[in-house]
C-alpha cells in the first residue's frame, strides 16, 4: 500500500512538473526542430547559391576567352549583385581586370581590382589582386603609389613577389639602393614563386650608385695678380739713369 502510494504521489509531482515547465519544453523542442530546419535551408540555399554561382562563372570565363566585352561585363555584374558572398563574384574581378587590359583599358582594370581588394575575405585572391594592380600602376607610371599599395605587405607565401614589384617601383622612381635592396629580399626567397634569374638581370640592370665629390674649382688665370710694385723714389730713378 505504502509503494503504489508512493508511486501515486510521483506520478502526481510530473504532473504538477509538467503543468509548470511543460509549455517550456514544448517549446524549447519546438525552437530546436525549427533552428535545425532553418540551417539545412540555409545549407541547402547556400549550396545552389555556389552552384548558379559556378555556372555564370563559367559562362564569364568564355567571354573573356572570347574578348566578349559587352556579355562580360552583364555576367561580371550579375555575380557582384547577386553572389557577392561567394569566391566566383571575387575571381570574376580578375577576370574582368585582365579582360579590360586586353581591351586597352587600364584604368577600368585597376578600378575591377580595387572593387576585389575591398571585398571581405577571399585573403589568397585578393594577393593575387594586388600584385596584378601593382603592375598595372607602373605601367601607368604610378610607382609610388605602387609602393603605397606594398606597404606592410608580408605574406610569407607572396614575400619574394611582393619584394619584387617594390624593386620594379623602387627602380622606376630612380631610388637605385632602396631597389637593389628589395630586389635581394626577392632573391632570398626560397619559396620558387619568384622568377630568380629575372630579377637577377634587374639587379644587375641597376645603375651603379656613384657619390658625388665636390670638384676643387682652380682659381681663374685672369684672377691672378701680381704684388703691388713699391713706388719708387726720385733718388732710384736718378740712378737708374
Amino acid at each position: 500500500m505504502d509503494d503504489l502510494q508512493s508511486e501515486k504521489e510521483q506520478i502526481e509531482e510530473m504532473r504538477a512538473w509538467w503543468t509548470v515547465y511543460g509549455r517550456y519544453v514544448i517549446a524549447g523542442v519546438v525552437i530546436a526542430v525549427g533552428l535545425l530546419i532553418g540551417f539545412n535551408q540555409y545549407q541547402s540555399s547556400k549550396l545552389a547559391a555556389q552552384v548558379e554561382a559556378s555556372v555564370l562563372f563559367e559562362s564569364l570565363a568564355t567571354h573573356v576567352f572570347e574578348g566578349d566585352l559587352e556579355d562580360a561585363e552583364v555576367v561580371a555584374d550579375e555575380l557582384a549583385n547577386n553572389y557577392a558572398n561567394t569566391a566566383y563574384a571575387a575571381q570574376s574581378k580578375l577576370a574582368m581586370a585582365r579582360l579590360y587590359m586586353d581591351k586597352n583599358r587600364d584604368q577600368d582594370a585597376a578600378d575591377a581590382l580595387n572593387e576585389l581588394l575591398a571585398m571581405r575575405g577571399n585573403g589568397a585572391l585578393k594577393h593575387v589582386g594586388r600584385l596584378r594592380l601593382a603592375r598595372i600602376l607602373l605601367y601607368q607610371d604610378k610607382a609610388q603609389e605602387v609602393i603605397d599599395l606594398l606597404a606592410d605587405q608580408d605574406n610569407v607565401a607572396f614575400a619574394g613577389l611582393y619584394a619584387e614589384m617594390r624593386g620594379d617601383a623602387y627602380a622606376a622612381l630612380g631610388q637605385v639602393s632602396d631597389a637593389g635592396d628589395a630586389y635581394r629580399v626577392a632573391l632570398a626567397d626560397t619559396s620558387q614563386t619568384v622568377n630568380r634569374g629575372l630579377v637577377q638581370m634587374k639587379l644587375i640592370d641597376l645603375p651603379e650608385v656613384v657619390e658625388s665629390v665636390p670638384e676643387t674649382v682652380a682659381p681663374a688665370a685672369d684672377a691672378v695678380t701680381e704684388p703691388d710694385a713699391e713706388p719708387i723714389s726720385d733718388d732710384e730713378a736718378g740712378e737708374a739713369e
